[in-house]
């Protein structure tokens, strides 16, 4: 399994943003602005196959710090690549076989998704996780987040109907996470291996944080297939089509594209509930744009407009960058105890409350 990459994401407002109510502002930060020309596919497409990465220490939404700044300073760089480096070095040290059972003190240093997934994810040491190394850099401005409202935040939901559960929706079908042990369908789909976890495939695309974002673009005159390394789930983009209207509702959603210029743009909707995004997903639209910019960056943009959800449509931006290597098959269930384990765990316990409940009975049966 090739794990290169690593966080964070976002992406941006390119689709006639006029129109959708972006600023000029906001529209002159998600162009992707560049002289430079893609090549062309043999049936004449912008080339925009091959292995590319999101990897990269910018995260999905903007530190409360940095407040309306777009961009770091060099210096901010150079201090947070630093450590990233330092991060590797320290996570890599070998460890002491002669070591007492206790867990090690965590380094000065560790991130807080690793902290909060249990310092080495449940059992990955730092080996085997590549969450970036680098900020990401869009035409060269190094971002302090991947969305691009005003302060690298989500904009505010309006507010549920009564009776409405629009942020919970994903736990309906198998998003039930922590807590929900009765049967499988109620474990979240990462955990069944149905598909990865996180947003590496999308709509919109974002890294998991860990490893493993990494994807394979394939071309056709009729269709563009995004394989995602982060479960080996596959993307189909049906080019020149109309959405479907038979009310299903496939895992990614409904995708079709067309080229505008260099640009592939991809419309998705009927994204089942499981993938909700943000309280999102009954009546989501989301408007992607792959551009090669350069022959090493492919700049990706998304607008995410939902009536029910938020006042206006918002999103964010990012550039892919080429993956030094090759996409190999993630076979996420290859000796996966976990779920076996954890549903066997629950009915173990549920045998031993059924059992103490049971014996205050026994007793007083005894002593008649």
């Amino acid at each position: 399994m090739n794990r290169a990459l690593a966080f964070a994401l976002g992406t941006a407002l390119c689709v006639s943003p006029i129109a959708l109510g972006a600023s000029l502002e906001a529209a002159a930060q998600t162009k992707p602005a560049t002289t430079y020309k893609a090549p062309r596919t043999a049936f004449g497409q912008p080339d925009i196959s091959g292995f590319w990465s999101n990897s990269t220490l910018t995260p999905m939404t903007r530190q409360a710090k940095y407040g309306e700044r777009l961009a770091y300073t060099e210096a901010e760089v150079k201090e947070m690549e630093a450590s990233a480096e330092a991060e590797v070095e320290e996570g890599n040290k070998p460890t002491d076989p002669n070591a007492p059972a206790e867990a090690p003190a965590r380094p000065a240093n560790t991130r807080p998704e690793f902290a909060a997934a249990g310092g080495d994810v449940g059992g990955y040491n730092r080996g085997w996780l590549d969450p970036g190394h680098q900020v990401m850099r869009v035409r060269g401005e190094p971002r302090t987040s991947l969305i691009t409202t005003k302060n690298g935040q989500p904009p505010p939901r309006k507010a549920a109907p009564a009776g409405a559960q629009a942020a919970a929706g994903g736990r309906a079908q198998g998003g039930g996470g922590m807590g929900s042990f009765d049967h499988p369908e109620l474990r979240s789909l990462g955990e069944r291996c149905v598909i990865g976890f996180g947003r590496n495939a999308g709509p919109p695309m974002f890294p998991n944080g860990f490893y493993n974002n990494n994807y394979h673009f394939v071309q056709s005159p009729d269709a563009v297939v995004i394989t995602v390394e982060m479960n080996h789930d596959a993307r189909i983009v049906r080019l020149n089509s109309k959405h479907r209207t038979d009310k299903v509702r496939p895992y990614f959603g409904d995708s079709i594209g067309w080229w505008e210029g260099d640009t592939l743009v991809v419309e998705t909707t009927n994204l089942p509930r499981s993938q909700q995004f943000m309280g999102a997903w009954e009546n989501l639209k989301v408007t992607e744009r792959f551009t090669r910019v350069a022959k090493d960056r492919m700049h990706y943009a998304f607008t995410v407009e939902d009536p029910t959800v938020w006042d206006a449509p918002w999103g964010g931006e990012y550039e892919f960058s080429p993956l030094q290597g090759v996409i190999y098959e993630y076979a996420c269930h290859e000796g996966n105890y976990a779920l076996e384990g954890i549903l066997a765990g629950a009915r173990h316990q549920e045998k031993e409350a059924a059992a103490a409940k049971a014996a205050p009975a026994k007793a007083a049966t005894k002593g008649d």
